[in-house]
């Protein structure tokens, strides 16, 4: 069965033009990587759960911050390797710098017996939408142009 993730992709305006929010993911795997290793701040939910609550609740849990108010573009799915990712997106601005992301755990090094904690993301920054593509995983790209059309049309 295909997983099911929901995000909150947060943007905002300024005179460089507009900027998305970009979570890098924790643990040793990502550590050195750049390119497309970013995502939108998102996580899992099963049948039982609101995917628009999910995620407000993930956005919390991975950024250490309520998700901010405001109207949210919904910017439907997109689909990232085996799993589907619902995307909502939202005018605020963010204190990257201030994030306290959640840890998980996991055995490191491999086969070492030892267990060790991560965040689940180990920072977030703002990149400008030009650069955003190049930024997230592949699956999660399109959700830039899915932004640029909600933004195109949004007459609110």
């Amino acid at each position: 069965m295909a997983k099911t993730s929901a995000g909150l992709l947060l943007f905002r305006r300024g005179d460089a033009g507009i900027e998305v929010l970009l979570v890098h993911p924790g643990g040793p795997f990502w550590a050195n990587k750049d390119e497309h290793a970013w995502s939108i701040p998102k996580g899992e939910y099963d049948e039982r759960d609101d995917p628009a609550e999910a995620a407000e609740r993930e956005f919390t849990e991975e950024l250490g911050s309520s998700a901010p108010a405001g109207p949210r573009l919904d910017l439907g799915e997109v689909k990232q390797s085996n799993k589907t990712v619902r995307v909502w997106a939202v005018e605020a601005d963010f204190d990257a710098a201030s994030v306290v992301s959640n840890t998980f755990e996991m055995e490191w090094p491999p086969k070492s017996g030892t267990m060790r904690r991560f965040p689940e993301i180990d920072r977030a920054a703002w990149f400008p939408l030009d650069d955003a593509p190049s930024k997230l995983h592949k699956g999660q790209a399109s959700v830039v142009t899915k932004l640029r059309v909600a933004l195109a049309t949004d007459t609110g």
